[in-house]
């Protein structure tokens, strides 16, 4: 025990943005850089020394928009985490690892039927583990579902804690659909989540992969990672958009059935799109959140003899799938990923949060 430090270094959320119901006054969200008591480590537990933590979509949904924490605030963000263990259980000491960002209790029933990455006694950093989360030092965190880096190359470990949630969740997504060799699919969003989602997607074996945003750099992108085909929607209705993909199925002989869609945006168009394109025999994976409310005939599933699913997080267990991904060039990930000092929270928070980054943005401590 000897490794651990007197105290965690850690940006807090003081207090999140709100806004008054009758007089629209908004209070303004408040990080705050403290130290916070390393607890006493259990057995099975360890301390881990933060590489780098990034900063994710639902991090802002915390911090911006009133979305609700397990455990209320103050209390520390980040679900991203990777970094080196330093203390606790003996044989995870000096190792190299990424803490999955939803770790199940492997007792319930959900987990004894493969469902624990939606394990309802789960523990989230930055969520659910108290007031322990990546923006900070050190965490600790339960050592059974760690994913050891063991061959990382030349790829930065603090780069690597965006496997933790952005890269792992399309792949939980892709499982959730039951995606095989020789798919069609079809992938709305190509920006934090979606620019993986595209990837692996093209590396499980999916014939044809076609992605759809309104930002034509992202896009031009994806055609040189794994799409085949892309459509702007900018200022285009889901019936225009429809026509482009019927002609480019026309033309390449692609059949209109089983097409699966994976809503990566979280944004109203994007979902009122994936379902305007849901047809016969097909599915629609909702990966993105958003906290709008889309109007939909869920007769049409009837219809169709459709499918409408959401996916939540990562199963641990299929974390050093998407490791190897990563480390054998399997998804391109050095060029989605940018590394910033942690005391830059608040200005990488607002950045983010006022628009997408096309890379994602990797805080790593500098206390």
């Amino acid at each position: 025990m000897a490794n651990i430090p007197e105290k965690i270094q850690t940006w807090q959320m003081v207090q999140p943005f709100s806004k008054d119901r009758e007089t629209g006054e908004v209070t303004k969200g408040k990080l705050e850089k403290t130290e916070i008591d390393v607890p006493e480590l259990n057995s099975g537990e360890v301390l881990v020394e933060v590489a780098g933590c990034g900063v994710c979509h639902t991090d802002l949904g915390y911090f911006y928009h009133g979305v609700p924490t397990v455990n209320k605030p103050p209390l520390t963000l980040g679900h991203e985490i990777s970094g080196i263990v330093v203390a606790g259980d003996e044989k995870w000491i000096g190792k190299e690892v990424i803490i999955p960002a939803v770790m199940p209790c492997r007792q319930c029933l959900l987990c004894k039927t493969g469902r624990g990455n939606r394990c309802l006694a789960q523990k989230m950093p930055g969520n659910s583990m108290g007031i322990y989360g990546g923006f900070s030092s050190h965490i600790p965190v339960p050592s059974i579902d760690l994913c050891e880096v063991k061959d990382r190359g030349d790829i930065p470990l603090s780069n690597l804690a965006v496997v933790a949630d952005a890269a792992t969740t399309p792949f939980q997504a892709a499982k959730r659909a039951d995606v095989q060799v020789g798919d069609n699919v079809i992938v709305i969003g190509v920006g934090g989540v979606g620019q993986y989602m595209v990837q692996i997607l093209k590396a499980l074996g999916a014939n044809c992969v076609i992605g759809i945003d309104i930002n034509q750099e992202r896009l031009d992108t994806m055609l040189k990672n794994g799409a085949d085909f892309v459509v702007n929607s900018m200022d285009k209705t889901p019936r225009d958009i429809s026509g482009e993909l019927k002609a480019y199925r026309k033309e390449n002989g692609l059949p209109t059935p089983g097409w699966k869609i994976f809503e990566c945006s979280g944004s109203k168009p994007g979902q009122e799109l994936g379902l305007g394109l849901l047809s016969f025999v097909g599915k629609m994976i909702v990966v993105g959140f958003g906290p709008q409310k889309v109007e939909y005939s869920i007769s049409r599933l009837m219809a169709f003899d459709a499918e409408l699913i959401g996916s939540w997080g990562c199963l641990p267990e299929y974390y050093p799938s998407v490791l190897s991904m990563v480390t054998n060039g399997k998804i391109n990930f050095k060029e989605f990923v940018q590394t910033r000092p942690m005391s830059t929270i608040a200005e990488a928070f607002d950045e983010a949060h006022k628009k997408s980054p096309d890379k994602r943005i990797v805080l790593v401590p500098d206390f």
